[in-house]
């Protein structure tokens, strides 16, 4: 199961890698609406996302249950300054970060997909839902970032 999923992240980041490379440095500084994210912000909260998600699948890889922090997303996306950035060098961060995610979602033994881990006071979900939700999230925002008439719905309810 963990190839399956390191497969679905590549293929992800493969099929939408050619979409994001067609904005321009000008429509990617551009905010979606008023008080939302510029697609530099959205792709830089991706890089947040999989920050998080890399402890969250160490960890659910080594320990049978973990209690881990959630993260304040639109406070961690103005500290880093994502809008200040080239959308070149956010992308090509966000595509280097999730090619090493992909090698270690490989590496994971699928008996640790079970693992069960709790998100701030969320109730427990296995890594295996981790990871796949993750994978949710990432389509969703890429979605939203190059204004698609589509939005991958998440989060699953």
């Amino acid at each position: 199961m963990t190839l399956e999923l390191s497969r679905r992240l590549a293929e992800t980041m493969d099929r939408e890698l050619p979409n994001l490379r067609e904005l321009t440095e000008e429509q990617a500084s551009l905010e979606r609406a008023p008080g939302k994210w510029s697609p530099k912000e959205e792709l830089g909260h991706l890089i947040d996302s999989a920050a998080n998600n890399h402890i969250r699948s160490v960890r659910g890889a080594l320990e049978p249950r973990v209690q881990g922090p959630g993260y304040a997303q639109d406070e961690w996306v103005r500290l880093h300054g994502y809008g200040a950035m080239t959308w070149d060098a956010i992308l090509d961060f966000w595509l280097a970060y999730n090619r090493f995610l992909v090698r270690l979602v490989e590496r994971i033994p699928d008996e640790r997909l079970a693992s069960e881990y709790s998100v701030a006071s969320n109730p427990p979900v296995t890594l295996e839902f981790l990871i796949d939700d993750y994978i949710l999230h990432m389509q969703h925002h890429i979605d939203q970032l190059l204004r698609r008439a589509i939005i991958t719905r998440y989060p699953r309810v």
